[in-house]
This record gives C-alpha cells, sequence and structure tokens, in this order.
C-alpha cells in the first residue's frame, strides 16, 4: 500500500534538541538530536544499547534527561513525568508491558481514567467494558476485555498497551518493538490501525529491529548509534544494506550464518505427551549437534511445548526421554540437574532477577557449582562471570551492573550466560532474538552454531520464518497444540510452514 506524502516543510509537532543522558558507567545518548512531523510515521532504529528505548523514556517522563530541550508545536516543554507527558498528548508504548497483572484487560486500558458512575465515587463499567470492546474490535484482535493480564498471551498483553495508548487520543504515540510478538494478521491489523491514526494527523514513532516493517510503514528513519545520532533519512532514499551499515558501522553480510552441524545420538525424546486443552500427543526427537526448529502462529503450543519439557508446567501423560533413558521431569530444577536449559521469551519475568547482578545472574542457575558448606566462592564467582562476559560479547561497564540498566540484547545474553555456566546438554531456546537487533542476532546465531558444533542439543522456537527456515536443521510446525509436520531440506519453505501453522495443509 503506498503511503501519503509528508512534506518535509511542515513544522514538527515534536523536536528534542541535543538531548544528553548518562547513567553510572554508562553514556547513553550523547547530544541526539529527533524531530518528527504531524501526521508521520517515523522509525528510530539502531542496535541495542544505541540509545533508543532511553529518548523514548525521556520523552515519556519515565526518566530525566541530563541535558537538551523538548518542544511539542514549537513550545519548549519541560516533560518530568508521565502524567504531563499525557497531558501533551505523548503515549508511549513500552516493550516492556506496563500492565498490571491481575487486573483485566479493561482495566488496564483505562487504568487512572475509569468512566464515573452517576453514583459519585463509583466506576461505570458497563461504559468502561464496552469502550474497551469498541477498542479491541478496532485492532481486530479476539480478547475477552474481562480476562486478566496474567491470563492473556504476550501477544494478547501486547495489544492491550496498544489499545491502552490509542484510548488517550494522543496526538504523539512511540511504540517501542511492538510487533516483537505478534502474528502476521495481527501485524497486519497493527499496520492498518497505524494508518488509521495517520490519516487522523497522529504522529507515530516506531522502534523496530524487524527492517522489511520499516520500508512498509514508515516515512523517515533515523539511525542511533552509541547513544549518538547516526542520520536521519526518508525512506525511499535509503535501503536495508545502508541501514544495516548506519546501524553496526560494519558490513554484515549474512545475517543467518547457519552452519551445519554433525547431529549425533538422540540426546532426547518426546513420546506421546499430552496435557488437557493444551498439548496432544507430542512426538519427536532432536540429536546432539542439531538445531530442531519448532515453527507456528502465536498460542499453537510451542512454548507450552517447553516449558513441559522444562518442568514449569504439568503433563497429563507421555514421556521423556534422555540419551535412551525415561526421566521423570516434575520441576525446572530436576531439568537442570539432568542437562536442560530453557532460554525463555519473557527474559525480564522468567529468565532474569532485573534488580540483581551481571554476576549473580549469571551464576544462578548453577550455584552448586561455586558454593561450600552453604557459603558462596565469591572470588570464582567473579572469575566465571568474567569469562563468560568475554566469551558472549556483553556489553556492560562491569560484572556489579545489575541487568536493569543494560539494553534488551546485553540481557538476553546475560541469559544465555547464565545457561552456558550449566553446561547443559539440551538448550531450548523461546524466541532467542525476540527484540534484538541485526548485530546482536548475528552474534546469537553464531553462539547457536558454536554450541551445535560441540554437540549441545539446540530447540530453537521462533515466529520469525526466516529465522527458522534460516538455522534449523529440521523444522517441526504445530498447529492447535499438535505437529501438524516436519519439513527439512527442500521441503522447508515460508509457504510450507505457514500452510501447515494455519492447518491448510
Amino acid at each position: 500500500m503506498s503511503k501519503a506524502v509528508i512534506s518535509n516543510d511542515a513544522a514538527p509537532v515534536l523536536e528534542m534538541r541535543g538531548i544528553a543522558k548518562a547513567y553510572p558507567g554508562v553514556v547513553a545518548l550523547h547530544s541526539v538530536d529527533f524531530s518528527v512531523l504531524p501526521g508521520e510515521v517515523h522509525a528510530l532504529i539502531g542496535e541495542n544499547g544505541a540509545g533508543k528505548s532511553t529518548l523514548m523514556k525521556i520523552l515519556a517522563g519515565a526518566d530525566t534527561k541530563d541535558s537538551g530541550q523538548i518542544f511539542i508545536d514549537g513550545k519548549e516543554s519541560h516533560i518530568d513525568t508521565p502524567q504531563e507527558a499525557m497531558r501533551l498528548g505523548v503515549s508511549i508504548i513500552y516493550q516492556e508491558f506496563n500492565l498490571v497483572p491481575y487486573m483485566n484487560a479493561a482495566e488496564n486500558i483505562f487504568l487512572g481514567r475509569e468512566p464515573a458512575s452517576v453514583v459519585p465515587g463509583l466506576i461505570d463499567f458497563g461504559r468502561m467494558y464496552s469502550d474497551a470492546e469498541k477498542i479491541i474490535d478496532e485492532l481486530g484482535v479476539a480478547l475477552d476485555v474481562r480476562t486478566p493480564m496474567n491470563h492473556l498471551s504476550v501477544a494478547q498483553q501486547q495489544m492491550v498497551e496498544i489499545a491502552k495508548a490509542t484510548s488517550r487520543q494522543s496526538r504523539i504515540i512511540a511504540m517501542d518493538e511492538p510487533s516483537a510478538t505478534l502474528t502476521d494478521h495481527e501485524l497486519e491489523n497493527l499496520f492498518g490501525l497505524i494508518r488509521r491514526l495517520k490519516a487522523e494527523g497522529v504522529s507515530i514513532i516506531y522502534i523496530s529491529h524487524r527492517l522489511e516493517e520499516i520500508f512498509e510503514i514508515a516515512d523517515r528513519v533515523t539511525v542511533l548509534r552509541d547513544g549518538e545520532l547516526v542520520a536521519t533519512k526518508d525512506i525511499a532514499e535509503t535501503n536495508r544494506a545502508d541501514i544495516i551499515r548506519m546501524m553496526v558501522g560494519r558490513e554484515l553480510s549474512d545475517s543467518i550464518p547457519k552452519i551445519a552441524a554433525e547431529a549425533r545420538d538422540v540426546a532426547l525424546e518426546v513420546r506421546n505427551l499430552n496435557r488437557a486443552g493444551v498439548l496432544h500427543d507430542i512426538n519427536f526427537q532432536v540429536r546432539s549437534g542439531e538445531i530442531l526448529g519448532i515453527a507456528g502462529l502465536v498460542g499453537a503450543g510451542r512454548t507450552e511445548v517447553a516449558r513441559a519439557i522444562f518442568g514449569a508446567d504439568p503433563i497429563d501423560s507421555g514421556q521423556i526421554i534422555m540419551n535412551g533413558k525415561p526421566v521423570t521431569i516434575h520441576s525446572p530444577r530436576r531439568a537442570i540437574s539432568l542437562g536442560i536449559g530453557l532460554v525463555s521469551e519473557d527474559r525480564k519475568a522468567l529468565g532474569l532477577v532485573l534488580g540483581m547482578a551481571v554476576r549473580e545472574n549469571i551464576s544462578l542457575a548453577n550455584l552448586g557449582v561455586l558454593s561450600r558448606l552453604g557459603f558462596i566462592k565469591r572470588r570464582k564467582e567473579r572469575e566465571i562471570a568474567e569469562s563468560y562476559v568475554k566469551d558472549v560479547l556483553i556489553k556492560t561497564p562491569s560484572i556489579e551492573q545489575a541487568v536493569q540498566n543494560l539494553s534488551g540484547g546485553n540481557q538476553q545474553k546475560v541469559v544465555l550466560a547464565k545457561w552456558l555456566f550449566t553446561k547443559s546438554k539440551v538448550l531450548i531456546f523461546d524466541e532467542p532474538t525476540r527484540g534484538i537487533d541485526v548485530g546482536a542476532k548475528t552474534e546469537i546465531y553464531q553462539l547457536m552454531n558454536r554450541l551445535a558444533a560441540q554437540g549441545v542439543a539446540i530447540i530453537m522456537i521462533s515466529s520469525e520464518l526466516p529465522e527458522v527456515l534460516g538455522m534449523s536443521d529440521r523444522t517441526l510446525v504445530m498447529h492447535e497444540g499438535r505437529i501438524a509436520g516436519e519439513l527439512s531440506g527442500k521441503d522447508a519453505t515460508q509457504e510450507r510452514i505457514m500452510g501447515l501453522a494455519t492447518g491448510e495443509q
């Protein structure tokens, strides 16, 4: 679909001039300039740690700038709180959701703005649910707005975040990785919504590591690298290779550098795995040195398979066999003791302790190796952490830095380092590159290749079909809790995968 022409002569609705921000040991932004025109979709991209999220947090009043100025409609604005940002018509959809887990979708959408009942002091719940349903319907999402957030999938939670932002009728909406958990259908609904908002004069700041989305939806693109502005260009005047060069400062000749490893003996086998209403008769094998991809639409049961193998969710029947011997896995601790690791899709909630240091997170799953008489050998722990920081290329000022202060890509590397330290023989990667830039993706792919070459059996769950096709030796496709088919070699194409995933083949 063609995009409406945006006049570069129009006065910016937003200008950020000379924005600088430093944290302990890290300079996040170096005098960055950024502007957005009325009714424009402006892509903001860069590697993890480039400063994109920091710039948006400053715009949202969630963080304070050290220096610089912000202008809304040509008038300088001092945005010191999220409330002030909202008053000025600015909304941010964060990559890390800002939702109350035990409240339902409608309550989250209108949190702090609940419609008042005719009875003073009470909420008009009927109107709130009705208004929430209208917003959700506009997004094209199948979702009961009375469902608590902790009962929704990650993709559904993402759509609630989008609904919350659009319900405020904001003039400037920043979307930080909004598509990371969305299916192709949900993504098209999102793009349709963005085009409607744009036609109404709303300005969209769109942050994404998926470059194909940038060329589909954006009018202009701004690239940040290491906290500095590299360039702002009209999207028609650039291309993918140009953007990657600006982002990483180097050429990436092959973004998915799969190296075929020698498949060895069967490391893990799943037989007739069942969980009522979730998983139905799951059977597969993965060999040492093999990368087994699992594809399928959101809700197909991919993550549920991973959690069942890892002992995080119970099963009703079936067997898990390791190295030819049946094993019983009732908990993640048992899975870890057997040599199974799980890199979860939700690294912040399930993969890390955000307030703890890089050092502590790396050692967390294998403290027994570092302990004696109940005390941790701190020198050994520091040596281990330092070695993995270098090995996995984690960008951090020190191993004592709290992981909550690292970029998303570096947080993911800390999770990987944790499981590497356990010497796992079977590693399950659930959306391993979600929210990660092209440079960090290549580094993670290279790490997966290295692990496979060392004989580790890898199960990789991914919603990105190029990633599945590029990295997998074999691919299982799931549909409605079942394995719909297995593909390898020339049989594995995006068309075949989508056909199986949608139940058409």
